[in-house]
């Protein structure tokens, strides 16, 4: 505590006693003006009290301290035991460039804190700041406000429950629920943090949003945003959520550029106008089907919005008549996945080493060893690409050492292989499959009648073309479905070029009842969403022709792959499926 000093009268017009009335009392009036330390206070008229060391000043208050601050009011009370100032009716307190209003302020001289109660403004260079309750430090340019918090800027407004903010570095705390509104484009929720109003930088905690209006949305337990060059970046817990587009992106750690890498696309050029990318357990779903998501995991998944000028073809001039070619600007998303990229959709899975799904043609692509499957097929090339039209596939076409696989039993496999192949799919259904370049096939034909085994059938052709039967399924589960109602060839069409051998299944060994490239990875298929994140080791080609997985499988932690008993396997799976559903019913 600072020791006590006197407060001196410095000047007066008159000076009056009057016991009765105010006993102890100097009462002066004119230009009065007193000192106390470095503190000068001027008034019209004041009630001194010498004994006392304090005094009531009135009308014209003014209130400075050293040559930064400035007070003034129409009431002062003041104590110079204390040193602490009660200013009343019409406050302004002016230090440097930051002016406080108020009603009522009081202002402790000793700890350099000023306060108001009943509402007040706080006004710097960059900002205004509104608030019920607030204090100001002048030694720290340090300002507390409470209750009803509205920060005005000339790009965005904040409003707050609770909120610290220094008028030197324009950097405001968040302390509790507040909510930022940059020019009606883009809306931050938070309740820790802060902002750096100056250059529009901020650190944000507790699960915060950031949502624009173009429906892109960014959530994550961690986010540093620079809004001025449109960048986020999130730890934990990340979602970038493209509601146009209906896909969403998750991770535990990921990043988000708002900005086009090339603003300016002539007339069918094309940019990137936003983008970022997710990693550590990323997953990409997409929700434009509310019957079939699709769920794609990779080790990073990179999102990029791609802008481009297209003409509004097909449609008609309501005046000429003639087709009209009026230029217009649209986008679409492409999604990439890559190293270890797995895929769920109900209607058909798929593995491969990178992935790459393109919103605009509807086109999945596979790359590096990729297979995919759908009810008891599977398919197997170099390079697979998947074509989907509204929101379900539409065919499969894969390039490179192609081979499709059918189970009908845990022995037999009707096979089909050649250098090029395109799968047809309806109703979720694989319903034919074509085969070009050294087309090979081995076939396990059936009695109609009895369902009997007739034989190993083996041929070679350049062109085969295969038709399946409709599966006749009476359960909503897609893993059960492939397990008692698998698809059936109904018929098979070859080529006159061809050549082949209907063999007794008795007389051929197994190895001879596959082909060279022959390899059945059941193992590796996700069966539900949550399996996406499980990486088992891929099985021997041809030597294994188990279709259930092993009881060991391996799963992912945050330490890297473990290996699990499959029923602990089972129930992680169920609680991964649970949380994505909860993260995606309401997209």
């Amino acid at each position: 505590m600072s020791a006590q000093t006197l407060v001196f009268l410095e000047r007066a017009e008159t000076l009056q006693f009057d016991e009765d009335t105010h006993p102890g009392a100097q009462l002066l009036t004119g230009n009065v003006q007193f000192r106390h330390d470095d503190a000068y206070m001027y008034c019209d008229s004041a009630y001194f009290y010498e004994q006392q060391n304090s005094l009531d000043a009135f009308g014209n208050v003014r209130f400075v301290q050293g040559d930064t601050l400035f007070g003034y009011s129409d009431l002062l009370f003041y104590d110079g035991n204390t040193k602490f100032a009660r200013m009343r009716r019409n406050v302004r307190l002016i230090d440097k460039a930051t002016i406080l209003e108020t009603d009522s302020l009081n202002y402790d001289r000793v700890a350099d804190i000023a306060w108001y109660w009943t509402g007040g403004q706080i006004q710097d260079s960059l900002n205004v700041l509104t608030s019920r309750w607030g204090q100001y430090e002048s030694r720290l340019n340090q300002a507390l406000f409470k209750t009803d918090v509205h920060l005005i800027n000339e790009r965005f407004v904040m409003d707050a429950d609770t909120l610290k903010y220094n008028t030197q570095s324009h950097i405001a705390d968040i302390l509790g629920p507040t909510t930022i509104l940059y020019e009606e484009e883009t809306t931050i929720t938070t309740t820790l943090g802060w902002y750096n109003t100056d250059n529009e930088k901020s650190m944000l905690l507790n699960r915060s949003l950031i949502e624009h209006t173009d429906g892109k949305t960014m959530i994550g337990d961690t986010i540093f945003y620079d809004k001025r060059v449109g960048y986020g970046q999130a730890l934990r817990n990340m979602q970038l959520t493209d509601s146009v587009q209906h896909v969403t992106l998750y991770g535990n750690y990921g990043e988000m550029y708002e900005k086009s890498k090339d603003a300016n696309h002539s007339d069918n050029a094309r940019a990137v106008g936003s983008h970022g990318y997710a990693t550590d357990s990323a997953l990409m779903v997409d929700w434009s089907d509310s019957a079939a998501f699709t769920y794609m995991h990779a080790d990073t998944l990179f999102t990029e919005e791609i802008l481009y000028t297209d003409t509004l073809l097909g449609a008609l001039d309501s005046i000429t008549g003639a087709p009209d070619t009026t230029l217009r600007d649209t986008s679409f998303r492409l999604i990439r996945g890559y190293y270890g990229a797995r895929v769920y959709r109900e209607d058909m899975q798929a593995v491969c080493d990178s992935a790459i799904y393109n919103s605009r043609d509807s086109i999945m692509s596979l790359f590096g060893k990729p297979i995919a499957w759908t009810d008891n097929q599977q398919i197997a090339a170099k390079h697979i690409e998947i074509f989907f039209r509204d929101s379900t596939i539409d065919y499969a076409h894969g390039i490179g050492d192609c081979i499709a696989i059918q189970q009908q039993t845990p022995r037999y496999f009707n096979q089909m292989a050649g250098k090029e192949m395109f799968a047809y799919i309806r109703n979720s259904e694989l319903r034919q499959v074509d085969v070009t370049g050294n087309a090979e096939t081995v076939f396990f034909p059936q009695d109609e009648k009895t369902g009997d085994w007739i034989g190993v059938n083996k041929t070679q052709s350049s062109f085969v073309k295969v038709f399946m039967k409709p599966a006749d399924k009476t359960t909503n589960n897609a893993s059960d479905q492939r397990k008692s109602n698998r698809q059936t060839i109904d018929h098979v069409v070859f080529t006159t070029a061809s050549t082949g051998t209907l063999y007794p299944i008795d007389h051929l060994p197994d190895e001879q009842t596959h082909l060279s490239q022959f390899f059945w990875a059941e193992n590796l298929r996700p069966n539900q969403p949550g399996d996406v994140f499980l990486h088992p080791e891929k099985q021997s080609t041809s030597g294994d022709l188990r279709g259930e997985q092993d009881e060991a499988v391996f799963e992912r932690s945050p330490n890297g792959l473990r290996t699990v008993s499959k029923n602990e396997a089972e129930n992680n799976t169920a609680n991964t499926n649970n949380k994505l559903k909860k993260k995606t019913k309401n997209q």
